[in-house]
């Protein structure tokens, strides 16, 4: 894509302008970003509102009756402020609720130890070495998470090799090979009598997605999901946050990131008797000061750094073997 605020050049030196504007036109242009999608041999043209805060606002007073706004990963720490503020929501009563799965004996959550900065160039490499005792021992009903389609392509190649030596009855589907629904549809009819499988999937399956039971027992995110720095629309936005003097990645950024990862990790566990492991190999969950911001919105899981415990975990969940007290805290 290529992108700009109305008036400025781009890149090929081509230039977004529009119409003076008139005071019945509605919104100014400035209130939107305006941007170019190649797709093909065609262009997509967007307008994108810099935010949604102020029409939302407009709609609800035209239509006067109570709202009620429900969700299981948009509080932040149990704050909705983010959601709020996006939102233009105001004077508003809010609660966060407990959930009813018992998630420290149900979920264990683990951030391997050793890995290496997420921009490495093996970064991709190592994960898929640390977490592949964690496949075998689920024997497949695995989704792979990754937040670029590179890094999906290259799990799908490295999981491929790896697993052609060590137990080539787990089959492996990826994005992309067949529509959502007839990848879920496979997915879950390769349970462990049939070898299991590997779903590596981007963003299509981080969200809107119900597998329960023993089918998926184990998810592994690569990275914390901050978007695309070049995304024409999140630019502007951290614009215009920089321009009122707040900090655009704590504000905006963040918030979005944890959203997402809870997204992702809420494939997991999607009823009261499902059990399994959580993974995700981004260190910086640890490491940063942001990171933990991350982790404290997470589930009570229990936590390890140690890739042995979550496989003894892994194995006992899905044995049904006795339950085992584990450090819902530690780091």
């Amino acid at each position: 894509w290529k992108r700009g605020a109305t008036g400025q050049p781009m890149a090929g030196g081509e230039r977004l302008t529009a119409p003076a504007p008139d005071e019945n036109d509605g919104p100014l242009p400035g209130d939107y970003v305006y941007w170019v999608e190649t797709l093909g041999h065609g262009l997509h043209l967007h307008a994108t509102p810099l935010s949604v805060a102020e029409p939302f606002a407009k709609l609800m007073a035209s239509s006067p009756r109570s709202w009620v706004f429900t969700s299981a990963t948009l509080a932040v720490q149990g704050d909705f402020t983010h959601y709020q503020e996006a939102m233009g929501l105001h004077d508003i009563a809010s609660y966060c609720w407990d959930s009813p799965f018992d998630y420290p004996n149900q979920a264990m959550l683990c951030c391997p130890t050793d890995l290496p900065d997420p921009n490495n160039a093996d970064y991709t490499d190592r994960l898929v070495d640390a977490v592949l005792p964690l496949i075998q021992a689920a024997q497949g009903r695995t989704f792979f998470l990754c937040t670029s389609l590179r890094a999906m392509q290259r799990v799908r190649s490295q999981l491929e090799t790896r697993l052609a030596f060590h137990q080539p009855e787990i089959q492996i589907l990826c994005q992309g090979d067949a529509a959502k629904n007839e990848l879920l549809r496979r997915f879950r009819e390769n349970d462990k009598d049939h070898g299991g499988a590997v779903l590596v999937g981007s963003q299509s399956f981080w969200e809107g997605v119900d597998v329960p039971g023993e089918a998926l027992s184990l998810v592994i995110i690569d990275k914390l999901p901050f978007a695309a720095p070049d995304d024409p629309v999140l630019s502007a936005r951290i614009d215009a946050l920089n321009r009122q003097g707040k900090n655009a990645f704590m504000h905006y950024q963040l918030p979005h990131a944890v959203i997402n990862v809870k997204q992702g990790a809420g494939r997991l566990i999607r009823s009261e008797q499902d059990q399994g492991v959580l993974v995700i190999g981004d260190p910086r969950l640890v490491t940063k000061a942001y990171g933990k911001k991350v982790w404290r919105s997470l589930p009570p899981m229990a936590r390890t750094r140690d890739i042995a415990e979550a496989e003894t975990f892994l194995i006992q969940s899905l044995n049904l073997n006795a339950s085992v007290s584990y450090d819902c805290e530690s780091a």
